[in-house]
C-alpha cells in the first residue's frame, strides 16, 4: 500500500530533501576533519542550506495544490519542515564557527558531529521506507536508533560542556565553544523530533 498516488511525486522530494539533509552533514564533517572554515566553504554551505529550501517549498506548494493527501497534511508539513530545519542548524553550526575563526582541531567537535551525520543517515534510510506500510517495523526500528543516537549526543554534549569549563581559561572562547557544540546539538535534537513526526505517521497507519 503506497501512502501517496505515484504521480503526486511527494516521496521523490521528501527523498531529495534526506539527500541534500545528509551531502550538508557530510560537508560539515569534512570540513572539521580537515579544519577547512574557510569563505568558500561557508559560501558552499549556504549553497547547500538553499538548495534544501528550494525542494521544501517546491514540495510546500505541491502540498497545498493537492486536494487529499493520505498522510495527515499536517504531518507532511511538520515533516518537511523539520528536515528543512536540520539543514538550517546544520548551516548555522558551519557560519558560526568560520565567523569565530576557529584554527585549534577539536576532537569533540568531530565526534559530535559523526553522531550527527549518523542521525541523518538513519533518518533518510526511514525517509526511504516510507513509501510503503510493509516497511513499517523496519521504520520503527529506525526511529528507535535514531533516538539512541540523539541520546549519546547528549552524553558527549554533557562531558564536553563540562571538560569546557574545567580546561579552558578564557572565558570568549569558552562561550565560543559553547555556542558551537550547541548549534551540532540542537541539529541532532532536530533529527530526534524528525524521528517522532514519522514514529507517528506510521502508528497512525497501523
Amino acid at each position: 500500500m503506497r501512502l501517496f498516488p505515484k504521480e503526486e511525486n511527494f516521496f521523490e522530494y521528501l527523498e531529495d530533501l534526506a539527500n541534500k539533509v545528509e551531502e550538508g552533514g557530510r560537508f560539515l564533517l569534512e570540513m572539521a576533519e580537515h579544519l577547512d572554515y574557510s569563505d568558500a566553504k561557508a559560501t558552499r554551505l549556504k549553497e547547500l542550506e538553499h538548495e534544501a529550501d528550494v525542494i521544501t517549498h517546491t514540495t510546500y506548494a505541491k502540498l497545498h495544490k493537492t486536494f487529499l493527501t493520505p498522510i495527515d497534511r499536517e504531518d507532511l508539513y511538520a515533516l518537511l519542515n523539520k528536515m528543512d530545519s536540520i539543514m538550517d542548524a546544520i548551516e548555522s553550526t558551519g557560519l558560526c564557527i568560520c565567523m569565530y575563526k576557529v584554527t585549534k582541531y577539536n576532537a569533540e567537535i568531530i565526534e559530535q558531529v559523526k553522531i550527527l551525520l549518523q542521525t541523518i543517515q538513519k533518518g533518510k534510510e526511514i525517509i526511504f521506507n516510507l513509501h510503503d506500510m510493509k516497511n513499517s517495523q523496519r521504520i520503527l526500528d529506525g526511529c528507535v536508533e535514531i533516538h539512541t543516537l540523539e541520546n549519546a549526543g547528549d552524553t558527549v554534549m554533557r562531558n564536553t560542556i563540562k571538560n569546557l569549563f574545567i580546561k579552558e581559561k578564557d572565558a570568549i572562547e569558552l562561550l565560543k565553544w559553547k555556542e558551537i557544540f550547541e548549534r551540532i546539538e540542537e541539529a541532532i535534537d532536530t533529527c530526534d523530533t524528525v524521528s517522532n513526526i514519522i514514529e507517528g505517521i506510521v502508528l497512525k497507519q497501523a
